[in-house]
């Protein structure tokens, strides 16, 4: 211990030992002492020290503490001391906070402090790579990782929890290694998973952070997480922590939900079949008063509407976001986000994240769809979701963030719906259009034709998408009429579209001036696609074609190159889809005037500036629009599919001379020719089938009937059998009783029975007689409709058909025959058999077997009770072994603990007497030198006293001093 006041403080007098010689002399303690307690003390010396000097600790201190590690694994206390050390090595807590601190007053700090700020960020770099370093160093040895794991099993709240935080630092430094570590060793998700269930909160938070951590980006330990029950565990503590009124746990789990849940195709089908879906509806259940969400709220709700998102993503496989859908739907977790969707008082991004959330658990599922159709806001009159939310997408007042999620919500609610996308062109015809009240295609016509660029794109984009893949609407579309002005006639929405495209940028608008021109000229290609009549209505206008073309051939900045690729794009449906109804505007001459006007070449070249566009490649990525700025915010996911179909075909069907498309064409009506005449055999085979089925199931039905009349029949013949063996019997009592003295009165009765049985008889032979009678004509019926089943069709194929069946039928009634043969040659030997049980049992007697079971099963009895006593007692023997071999065990480990205390107490009595003897020899020596000194000055005449003589002089002294003190 003095060894301590020196080092920490206790100096009087010359320099003070710097931090590094401190930091090596407490290493050499921790390696040489013996003592436990001294090595403890030098290490809980080097965790003071190790946040000041975390380099010289860890640059020195490193491999004596994992040693400590190693070897004091019996004492909690020293192992708290060295995981902090090296958690406090890889992981400065305070230089986390100073950057956190740095961070916040950055935000508020001027221009003259950014440098500052630079110079702290790049000091917190530095930091974290000595971090990276010292991680890298301690995890060179995998079993330096095995061996916290190891630990972490420890109950000990002074080894568990730091070893969590350690473990938790080396991951967020090189996790895909330690991962790898965790992953082959056994049992290590396992021990990691038990800290879930730590009745300690704070190691059990920890636990979360550091799940976190391990399952980043790695799908094997994901999916071994999720299969050690992590779902159940989780969902436990959210609801535990109050769902999301909880604090920072519930967004810990979340988190962690959602690390093994996005990307893991296997976690999710888990996580649906578990029935996990159906305990998140609770979350989402807010009341009516929705004011003053505190912040970890708002941060709980976003995370698990996230967490919903995960499960119905587009980008997951369409069977199982289709069973998710299903599933969400069925347990209301639907219905309750429109709930949130139509509330009041709802956070802005949290409203804006539900219609995310909504859009996806809607998109592509018609049952969804239906229902979101279904919703009402609770307004007064009650108006449809879907309009509210495009009143919202064509006002320019709202968040640019919120009417891009309106938009995604429409696009979701008509992706594979052309029932909702006959609704919304439906609300556009003249016949349906209700002026008392504002409907979807009123809202969009007015986001289109307004002053806002933003407003114009995103209604033409709605609108294109209402037309996606539909033909009929696409036709039903050009309909619809407008009035532009009073006294002028009403044009198509078609030519007020192409009107607004040309006037261009002599219309002022607040925005893009790009932009309404891209969302109007996408909205065009996607309606004339695939739609030779609106082909038609388009060139039917003089000014289109020329405006094109005119668009196409100049040179104008990089801002229009889009605009022009876009228009040869246009020209390019035109000509692929042109059914050369106008003479003026045939295929050939539109390639003609591209060839003479703008040049082939020229032509593909601006056509292929679309796909060469970066933001074509940012929204070619997801369906769901996500732009930085409105600015950016110039193509369509759908339509950059559209794109990519189309840019091949125009390129071809430009390039092509005329010869070429009429060999086209003619090989096109031979196909179409040849299709129609192949539909026309498949219809006539279809109805041959049925012809054949009907008359299939009408044989079988005549065969059943004919065997219930041969049934019918069998039995009355028998009937009649056994009338005629009564009548034979009572026709020999009449002979014999005829010489009998009463004759006259029997023979009555005799004529009178006789009588009877005479009715009785004719009675059955009319029944026969009609029986034969109906036998006969089914069987007449039978082979007319075998005639009829072999002449009905004209070719000779559906006559071998026939053939085969009738063949196929008698087939069947032989193997019917055979198999009634079976089953009778079976009865009859079952009868034989029951016939010689009884006489066995008969003989045998029931009795005796009887007793004999009712014995049997009396021992069965008693020996079942004999084994489960056996059993409890083995059982209850065994926990006692069990027992007793712990108690063994802990005795084994005490008395070799004392072994080695008293093997190290007898070393030090065997040192203490060596000692005693060697200072009795040095005591013994100086004896001797003393007398022959002694002897010596005796020799040479030298007087002296000798302390035995000084001893009795002052004995003597003492004497008389008492005499004198009794005298007095």
């Amino acid at each position: 211990m003095n060894f301590f006041r020196g080092v920490m403080g206790g100096q009087q007098a010359g320099a003070q030992p710097s931090g590094v010689e401190t930091i090596q002399k407490l290493c050499d303690r921790v390696a040489s002492s013996t003592l436990l307690e001294d090595r403890r003390d030098a290490v809980r010396a080097l965790k003071s020290l190790s946040k000041k000097y975390r380099l010289e600790v860890g640059t020195q201190a490193m491999d004596h503490l994992i040693r400590i590690l190693q070897t004091d694994s019996s004492d909690s206390e020293i192992l708290g001391y060295a995981l902090d050390t090296l958690y406090n090595i890889i992981c400065n807590d305070e230089e986390e906070e100073q950057g956190i601190y740095i961070g916040l007053i950055s935000k508020v700090w001027t221009q003259r402090y950014l440098s500052i700020s630079l110079s702290e960020d790049a000091q917190r770099r530095q930091e974290d790579d000595i971090g990276a370093q010292f991680t890298e160093r301690f995890i060179q040895e995998p079993e330096n990782v095995t061996l916290l794991l190891t630990m972490l099993e420890e109950f000990d709240f002074h080894v568990r929890w730091p070893g969590v935080k350690l473990l938790t630092a080396l991951l967020k430094c090189q996790c895909a290694q330690v991962q790898g570590i965790i992953l082959v060793s056994p049992m290590g998700v396992s021990r990691l998973m038990d800290l879930l269930a730590d009745s300690r909160e704070v190691i059990r938070n920890d636990g979360l952070l550091l799940l976190q951590q391990l399952t980043k980006g790695n799908a094997a330990i994901q999916k071994i997480v999720a299969f050690e029950n992590a779902f159940e565990r989780l969902l436990d503590i959210i609801t535990e922590e109050g769902t999301s009124d909880g604090g920072i746990v519930v967004e810990d789990c979340l988190l962690l939900l959602l690390n093994l849940l996005k990307n893991n195709s296997s976690n999710q089908n888990f996580f649906k079949e578990g029935s996990y879906i159906q305990r998140m509806k609770p979350w989402f259940e807010v009341g009516d008063d929705n004011s003053g969400w505190s912040a970890q709220k708002v941060t709980n709700l976003h995370l698990m509407l996230q967490l919903v998102r995960v499960m119905v993503s587009p980008v997951n496989s369409p069977g199982a976001t289709a069973s998710c859908q299903k599933a969400m739907f069925q347990c209301g977790l639907l219905q309750q986000l429109c709930t949130i969707l139509m509330a009041t008082g709802v956070p802005a991004d949290i409203l804006t994240e539900t219609i995310n959330t909504v859009s996806e658990v809607i998109r592509g599922s018609q049952v969804n769809q239906d229902y979101f159709a279904s919703v009402n806001a609770p307004s007064n009159p009650p108006r449809p979701a879907i309009v509210v939310l495009l009143m919202s997408m064509v006002n320019e007042r709202q968040p640019f963030v919120l009417r891009c999620a309106v938009l995604y919500c429409f696009q979701c609610f008509l992706y594979k719906n052309q029932k909702g996308q006959g609704e919304i062109v439906a609300t556009l015809l003249p016949s349906t259009i209700d002026a008392n009240s504002i409907s979807a295609g009123q809202l969009l016509c007015g986001g289109l034709f307004s002053a806002d660029s933003l407003s114009n794109w995103c209604a033409a984009v709605a609108l294109g998408h209402a037309l996606q893949d539909n033909l009929t609407q696409k036709e039903q579309l050009l309909r619809v009429q407008l009035a532009t002005s009073l006294g002028k006639p009403p044009v198509s929405l078609l030519q007020q579209c192409t009107n607004i495209l040309s006037q261009g940028d002599k219309i002022s608008r607040r925005g893009s001036k790009v932009q309404t021109r891209v969302g109007l000229l996408m909205l065009l290609c996607t309606w004339m696609s695939n739609c030779p009549i609106a082909v038609t209505h388009f060139l039917h206008n003089q000014e289109n074609v020329p405006f094109l073309t005119a668009q196409i051939s100049e040179n104008l900045g990089e801002d229009e190159r889009l605009v022009q690729g876009l228009c040869a794009l246009l020209l390019g449906i035109c000509i692929y889809y042109n059914d050369n109804s106008l003479e003026n505007y045939t295929k050939e001459k539109l390639k003609q005037l591209i060839e003479k006007r703008i040049g082939k070449e020229n032509f593909v070249e601006k056509l292929g500036f679309i796909t060469k566009h970066e933001l074509y490649s940012r929204a070619a990525q997801k369906p769901q629009p996500t732009f930085s700025t409105p600015e950016h915010m110039l193509f369509d996911h759908e339509f950059t599919k559209l794109v990519k179909e189309l840019e091949g075909i125009i390129t071809k069907a430009v390039h092509k001379s005329s010869e070429e498309e009429k060999k086209e064409e003619e090989v096109k009506k031979t196909l179409e020719q040849h299709d129609s005449i192949v539909t026309q055999y498949k219809e006539l085979i279809r109805e041959q089938d049925a012809h054949i089925n009907e008359l299939k199931e009408q044989v079988a039905l005549l065969t059943s009937q004919k065997d219930q009349m041969q049934n019918t029949m069998t039995q009355q013949l028998s009937q009649i059998q056994q009338h005629k063996d009564q009548y034979n019997i009572l026709k020999l009592k009449l002979g014999k009783d005829s010489g009998q003295s009463d004759s006259g009165q029997v023979n009555g009765l005799q004529l009178e029975e006789l009588t009877l049985l005479r009715e009785e008889l004719e009675e059955l032979r009319k029944q026969h007689t009609l029986m034969n009678t109906q036998l006969a004509e089914k069987d007449t019926l039978i082979a007319s409709l075998k005639a009829e089943g072999v002449h009905s069709d004209d070719g000779s194929a559906a006559a071998a058909e026939n053939t085969e069946l009738l063949k196929e039928l008698e087939s069947l009634r032989m193997q019917v025959q055979t198999q009634a043969a079976e089953i009778s040659q079976l009865q009859r030997d079952r009868q034989e058999l029951q016939n010689r049980t009884e006489a066995t049992t008969a003989v045998s007697g029931e009795s005796a077997d009887r007793v004999q079971v009712s014995e049997l099963e009396n021992r069965l009895s008693a020996q079942t009770a004999e084994t489960h006593r056996l059993q409890e007692e083995v059982r209850t023997l065994s926990e006692s072994r069990a027992a007793m071999e712990k108690e063994l065990a802990a005795a084994t480990s005490t008395e070799t603990i004392l072994q080695t205390e008293k093997s190290k107490l007898q070393q030090e009595v065997a040192e203490s007497k060596k000692e005693q003897d060697d200072l009795l020899m040095l005591l013994a020596d100086q004896d001797q030198k003393i007398l022959s000194l002694k002897q010596k000055l005796k020799d040479l005449g030298e007087t002296f006293e000798d302390e035995d003589d000084l001893d009795a002089q002052d004995q003597f002294e003492e004497d008389g001093d008492e005499e004198e003190e009794d005298d007095e």
